[in-house]
């Protein structure tokens, strides 16, 4: 499917299935905005290290519609004025972001209306990396999230559970984005593995080392759709997973605030 086709797809989907998978008992996730809480369970623990998630954001970084996402105009040097000063111009869905519920759905929660305690979590890793190297076009599958359980016990409550499947090493070139002059290729969250976060666990957050939550070649969007709806948000770009274990980080989420945003370019960082 060309880009303009999916594009078009998109706008259908957001005026057509705008309730899709909403859920009114994980609606409450995204409900209510909080400007002091109590500090989440993930930082009782410790920590010793801390390994950076986010790409830098450049003119250049990959987009899923190929075209550039981000742009930086001198305001003002050093030299002239005795201060730096730059103008940004920033698509929200640009290098590492955020995709708020607002994202996928008419009237869903938008980037600075997401509780600050969903934005430090426990971090779940699953690796599919060895299996997508063969094969660009894998998912992360219901399967995948039973092995991580099976291993590493129940996904917490509120945690991030993040797709590690090596395409953070492709960022600054043509593999990143993976298209073949007709569907882009990268891996995602099947829509089954993504009900299986919704139904079974309390996960807060899903993230992707890719460009989109969805496999590369998917025309239907349907884990944004069932997800981001549900008031449950995505992190896509993210960086350096296989830098952190499949258990035992906490992620920290530098969500960006600006007023009715459908996400955003964050700073996101693990803790070890």
């Amino acid at each position: 499917m060309c880009d303009q086709c999916v594009m078009n797809a998109v706008k259908n989907k957001m005026i057509s299935r705008r309730t899709f998978f909403a859920s009114a008992g994980t609606a409450a996730l995204g409900a209510t905005v909080a400007t002091t809480m109590a500090a989440p369970p993930a930082l009782a623990a410790g920590h010793g290290t801390i390994t950076d998630m986010t790409h830098t954001l450049h003119p250049g970084f990959p987009t899923y519609f190929g075209e550039p996402g981000f742009a930086m105009e001198t305001l003002a040097t050093f030299g002239e004025t005795g201060f730096n000063n730059n103008r940004l111009l920033t698509v929200e869905h640009t290098g590492t972001h955020i995709d708020a519920p607002l994202h996928f759905s008419a009237d869903g929660t938008s980037v600075d209306e997401i509780p600050v305690g969903n934005l430090v979590a426990p971090l779940c890793v699953v690796d599919i990396a060895a299996r997508a190297e063969e094969d660009a076009d894998t998912q992360v599958t219901p399967d995948d999230l039973q092995a991580w359980i099976d291993a590493n016990g129940d996904i917490p409550d509120g945690a991030c559970v993040a797709m590690h499947s090596g395409w953070g090493a492709k960022a600054d070139g043509d593999g990143f984005r993976n298209f073949d002059g007709e569907a882009q290729h990268y891996p995602g969250f099947h829509i089954e593995a993504t009900q299986m976060l919704m139904e079974s666990t309390g996960a807060a957050s899903m993230a992707v080392d890719t460009l989109s939550l969805d496999h590369g070649i998917s025309a239907d969007f349907a884990t944004h759709y069932a997800w981001l709806p549900s008031g449950r948000f995505g992190i896509e770009c993210l960086a350096n997973l296989d830098q952190v274990p499949a258990s035992g980080a906490t992620i920290v989420i530098g969500a960006p605030k600006h007023a009715g945003g459908s996400g955003g370019p964050a700073r996101i960082f693990a803790m070890v």
